[in-house]
């Protein structure tokens, strides 16, 4: 197995890399009272990239394409590990202040525009986005998608890309809640749990190869495809389910100091960004 990816998949990673370092950059004069934050968001969003290189770019990618398991490692960090942790390291303001100033002035107009504000606090309530990550973890795991993904570059592009964004809006939506959507937020997290563990179960109990398309790529690993897929649902239902039960946690923890959510809540911030309003842009 070799290391490397699709040109535009480097390309899309490198840049997002070095317009929020770039934009760090121009935050840090500015924020001496916050740094501390800052370097926390950063620390957040350092460990969120590596782990989409972790998933696109490492020999895990091209395992993918032969091992159904392989492929649940690959969809598990970038849903339950790259996801949530690009949340907590908020990357819009460093990548706003990466822009030139007119540039900047631009998007964030265009980012407040009624129409497009009311669409963004739409899909990014809970119930919305629990949706969209449900539909999209079930659908493209149907078996002529799933297949078609394993048989085309740019299908696997778009599986991917609808694992990431759904997860990035849900995590955006649940990390993000605080007050009296704390609830909410943790049965939505409950009931995903459920969901993906369902899925996960039914793949780790079936005797049946659901994705022919593998063919004996298992075997090359030691594994029979039937055993390859038991291992993928056991991925996805064990671990999977483990990601979600500690960011429950946090929510809970987060319910059970009111001090801290009554703060946040008089002075307009987000528990994940005390700075800054919940909108992507400031």
């Amino acid at each position: 197995m070799s290391w490397g990816a699709e040109p535009w998949v480097l390309a899309c990673l490198l840049l997002s890399l070095g317009f929020y370092i770039a934009g760090l950059l121009k935050l840090w004069p500015r924020q001496a009272l916050g740094r501390k934050a800052i370097l926390v968001r950063a620390g957040w969003f350092a460990a969120g990239w590596l782990a989409m290189v972790a998933a696109l770019v490492s020999p895990l990618d091209p395992a993918g394409s032969m091992m159904f398991s392989a492929h649940m490692v690959q969809h598990e960090l970038l849903m339950i590990v790259a996801a949530p942790l690009l949340v907590m390291g908020q990357p819009f303001g460093p990548w706003l202040w990466a822009l030139p100033a007119a540039w900047r002035k631009g998007v964030g107009r265009a980012v407040h525009w009624r129409p497009w504000a009311a669409v963004w606090d739409f899909i990014t309530l809970p119930l919305p986005a629990w949706l969209v990550h449900f539909a999209a973890l079930w659908v493209w795991h149907a078996p002529p998608l799933f297949q078609a993904a394993l048989r085309s570059e740019t299908v696997h592009a778009w599986q991917h890309a609808s694992f990431l964004f759904p997860a990035l809006l849900f995590w955006w939506a649940v990390l993000g809640a605080r007050g009296p959507k704390l609830g909410p937020a943790l049965v939505y997290l409950f009931t995903t749990m459920m969901h993906t563990g369902a899925l996960g179960a039914l793949f780790a109990m079936s005797a049946t190869v659901w994705y022919p398309a593998y063919g004996d790529g298992p075997l090359a690993f030691g594994l029979t495809p039937v055993e390859d897929q038991q291992l993928g649902g056991l991925i996805m239902w064990v671990p999977g389910g483990l990601a979600y039960v500690i960011a429950g946690l946090v929510l809970c923890l987060r319910w059970l100091t009111p001090s801290v959510a009554t703060r946040n809540a008089a002075t307009g911030s987000s528990p994940l960004n005390p700075e800054r309003s919940s909108r992507p842009v400031p």
